[in-house]
């Protein structure tokens, strides 16, 4: 929440900056008050106008363990920051008329399998993002954290059929990374 609140300063103080002339200056001064409204450590900030970039800067380190600067061109993990992606890219596929909602995953990735045959033949694309699988909060994390995990998507794919149900299919929401992956 905390990520997305200073986001949403830099978005709107930059948007609001838009009546005036647009500064490096101005920028550099509304992303170190913003920085420090919510503490935060470092940050990479580009500023594109009609298809140019106009400013772009790090700010800050990328470790307060390490001290190591930020610059343009670091990069940061973007965490479940990519759920947003990953559903707008699918809303496209589904705007443009190239999949459906309610198509079966089976139906693209025949391997597919989960805890039930039922639920196994019945799983959507709209399934993949509602968080309401049956699969418990956080099931199967472990295949991708901590980051040395070596697990390739098609080995997160194969090993959830071993995961266990905790709720009824559709009936609960429990946060879930895992199809995600497979979604996206």
């Amino acid at each position: 929440m905390k990520q997305l609140l200073f986001l949403s300063a830099i978005v709107f103080g930059v948007a609001s900056l838009h009546a005036q002339p647009l500064t490096s200056k101005a920028i550099d001064e509304l992303t170190e008050r913003s920085m420090k409204a919510f503490d935060v450590p470092g940050i990479a900030v580009a500023v594109i106008k009609d298809g140019k970039i106009i400013h772009s800067k790090g700010y800050g380190v990328r470790s307060l363990n390490t001290k190591e600067k930020v610059d343009e061109n670091t990069l940061f993990g973007i965490a479940s920051n990519s759920k947003a992606f990953t559903a707008a890219t699918l809303g496209i596929l589904v705007d443009e008329g190239k999949i459906k909602w309610d198509d079966k995953v089976r139906q693209y990735i025949p391997e597919f399998k989960l805890y039930s045959p039922f639920v196994t033949e019945e799983f959507t694309l709209r399934d993949l993002l509602t968080h309401r699988s049956g699969l418990g909060l956080g099931a199967g994390d472990l295949m991708f954290f901590p980051d040395s995990s070596d697990f390739t998507i098609k080995d997160v794919i194969y090993n959830l059929r071993f995961l266990k149900a905790v709720s009824s299919f559709r009936t609960k929401y429990d946060y879930d990374n895992n199809l995600y992956i497979v979604a996206g």
